[in-house]
């Protein structure tokens, strides 16, 4: 009755089990839940050539039940019938149950396993030859471990062995370009060295995701290409002078950070003799940019790619491909991207951007053409499924990524119909977190297999090789992962008021805000809004800071100008605080014409640095009292620059009844005047004829 049971609970954990081999990024949570795991340590050779080839085949059985296991049977499960495409291999993978499992086992593919303790493991080994396992001619072949109690499979683990004869002809070497990024999020906000966040001190060292690309970089062949975000290392340099990090209770200050500089120093030495393209200064959202109408972010991002790289790396960095968020684009962010002033020529995309069309049963050539407002755009569509190698998911280990990576590439050079070799691309997910293990071991693989050629990105062109494409499919979800207009709106004022504080210096150079805004339309906070949302404040603030060292002095309801007589000037002064000469314009206009007229003005008032400058403007008031004009000061150009400020004019003219009076009061004045120099001359003659009398009569 014991036996029974037992075997009616094996028989049901069998039923229940997940079978995880073909995805086993979910196999650690199932072991953890119930029975025993199989795992596959080493497969050698891993692509044998010959018929007298001995392959090892070694792994593990770990009890992860939590309680004792009865004694269990290891097999080597395998088919002399080899894959006939990738869709086939696909479905191997994806299949969970034991009923589809390659069905032969042999004497040499047996292996007994005595009882397990809890946690406790037992290592197996199986050694074949080709012809034992049935293996004719190249091609690809699914194998399997599992693990039977009473015979019933409790676990299985799934992978594919291939095997590669010299045959005739020979297979296609297909070319093989690998675009690894360097991409993070911007911790700045402005140009200073306060960071809102101390994450890449963290990332840099030990196992951190950057301190694993350094890693990467350094044992990667030179054909590989590599896609830098410059705002990166910007943040870099700054750290390894020393910084200051945001915290609830106000900054921490940050000594100089010599991992910064030896990362930095690290990838330059990698990189100097690869292939290096700079993304957009801070990855900004293209399309969501293009979408909004901030057209000139995307060009001004990448200027400041090239030079910012250029600079860090200590080497000429390229900027005319373009590896979108997401590896999607639409024809308007092509477009945006193809006018840019360093235009780009050619595109890196996801293959559900541009699928072949009609559908295709095989690989398809990576490159095509794309039609742009400025010309043909070359577009590069990376493979799903050899990208997605480089990054699985869970704790899929690296011999079973190499072997479906050997499988995936031997399976597309034996794709019928091919006559001449493709090319194909390799592009994980672009804020990937490598493991390196990995990724060397997949490179280097890449690198020794006859089917396959590792070349650069750049050499990859449209050919005969390429198929027919849909052109950019862009669907609504796409749309709605972009940055949203309400974001973007806030971004797209403060870009505008950013360039007015350069616009109105003397020598009109760039914004030194161009990096802080780029920084706020960066694709990273797709994800994060909330973050993006904190750095747009933070910016907008020391923008609308900035605006206001260059303003009118003396502005205010209490502080009234006069204006002296009906007709005078009225001097106006702006203060320069701005850390630079400044030109500009003032512009006043009367708020009510009919009491006060002002005549336009078109002097350029010229600033030095914390100085001020004052105009004189002529005004004309009909009336005495108070009234009131608006000024706004303007750059060379027109553009407004702040806010306008309301002034009080106060006349002390006189009009209307008050002329009548003075008039008549200097009349009567008059008058009285000229009457008593009439009457003074009479005098005097009078006096004078008497005194010409009193002569003769003397």
């Amino acid at each position: 009755m014991i036996r029974k049971a037992t075997l009616l609970a094996v028989l049901s954990a069998a039923l229940f089990a997940p079978m995880v081999a073909a995805t086993p990024s979910t196999a650690a949570t199932s072991a953890s839940r119930q029975t025993v795991t199989v795992s596959l340590a080493s497969i050698t050779p891993d692509v044998p050539t010959s018929q007298t080839d001995e392959i090892k085949f070694t792994g593990t059985v770990r009890n992860d039940t939590g309680a004792p296991t009865p004694a269990q049977r290891v097999r080597l499960r395998y088919t002399p019938q080899k894959l006939t495409d990738r869709a086939s291999m696909a479905a191997y993978v994806a299949d969970q149950t034991t009923a589809t499992l390659p069905g032969n086992v042999s004497s040499f593919s047996a292996m007994d396993i005595p009882p397990l303790a809890a946690g406790e493991e037992a290592r197996w080994e199986f050694t074949a030859t080709p012809p034992q396992l049935g293996y004719r001619s190249f091609g690809v072949y699914p194998i399997a471990i599992d693990v039977a109690q009473y015979g019933v499979p409790v676990y299985a683990q799934r992978t594919f062995l291939t095997y590669a004869p010299p045959a005739v002809p020979k297979p296609p070497r297909n070319k093989l370009a690998i675009a690894l990024p360097v991409i993070d999020q911007p911790h700045r906000a402005t140009d200073g060295s306060r960071f809102v966040d101390d994450k890449l001190s963290q990332s840099i060292t030990g196992k951190g995701r950057l301190a694993d690309l350094a890693r990467i970089a350094q044992v990667a062949p030179k054909t590989v290409s590599w896609f830098v975000e410059p705002a990166l290392l910007d943040d870099l340099n700054v750290m390894k002078d020393g910084y200051t990090v945001e915290t609830k209770d106000g900054e921490e200050r940050k000594p100089a950070s010599a991992e910064a500089g030896t990362w930095l120093t690290t990838m330059r030495t990698a990189l100097a003799s690869s292939p290096v393209i700079a993304v957009p200064y801070a990855d900004p959202d293209v399309t969501g940019l293009a979408h909004r109408g901030l057209d000139v972010q995307p060009n001004r991002a990448i200027q400041l790619a090239g030079q910012k790289a250029g600079e860090l790396l200590g080497r000429e960095v390229k900027t005319n491909v373009n590896w979108p968020p997401s590896g999607r684009l639409d024809p308007d962010a092509l477009d945006l991207l193809s006018v840019a002033e360093e235009k780009v020529d050619r595109v890196l995309l996801d293959a559900a951007n541009l699928p072949p069309q009609p559908p295709v049963t095989f690989t398809p050539h990576s490159a095509s053409t794309l039609d742009s407002v400025n010309g043909p755009v070359t577009a590069l569509v990376a493979d799903p499924q050899l990208s997605a190698l480089f990054e699985p998911e869970g704790t899929t280990s690296v011999l079973l990524s190499t072997q479906r990576f050997i499988a995936e590439t031997a399976m597309i050079s034996a794709e019928p119909g091919q006559t001449t070799p493709r090319s194909l691309v390799v592009a994980p997910s672009r804020r990937w977190d490598p493991n390196p293990s990995l990724v060397s071991a997949l490179m280097k693989t890449a690198g020794r297999l006859p089917w396959l050629q590792l070349t650069t990105l750049e050499s990859i062109k449209p050919g005969k090789a390429s198929v027919p494409r849909a052109g950019l499919t862009y669907t609504d979800d796409d749309r709605k992962e972009e940055l949203s207009g309400k974001y973007l709106k806030r971004v797209k004022d403060t870009w505008a008021k950013a360039q007015l504080t350069a616009e109105i210096t003397t020598t009109r150079t760039q914004s030194s805000f161009d990096t802080a805004v780029l920084r706020l339309s960066s694709s990273a906070w797709r994800s994060s809004s909330r973050a993006g949302r904190a750095l747009t404040k933070q910016v907008s603030e020391e923008v609308e800071d900035r605006l206001e060292k260059v303003a009118i002095t003396g502005a205010g309801p209490d502080r009234p100008r006069t204006l002296a007589g009906s007709n005078g000037v009225v001097p106006i002064s702006v203060k320069n605080s701005a850390g630079a000469p400044i030109a500009l314009y003032i512009d006043v206009q009367s708020n009510n014409r009919k009491l006060l007229q002002v005549k336009d003005q078109d002097e350029l008032l010229t600033i030095g640095v914390g100085q001020s400058g004052t105009v004189q403007v002529p005004m004309n008031a009909t009336s005495n009292g108070d009234a009131t004009v608006t000024v706004q000061l303007k750059t060379t150009d027109g553009k407004a620059y702040g806010e306008p400020v309301r002034l009080t004019i106060r006349t002390t003219g006189y009009t209307g009844i008050a002329s009548v009076i003075v008039g008549a009061a200097l009349t009567v004045m008059l008058a009285a005047v000229v009457t008593r120099v009439l009457r003074r001359r009479s005098e005097r003659k009078l006096a004078r004829a008497a005194k010409n009398r009193e002569v003769s009569t003397a």
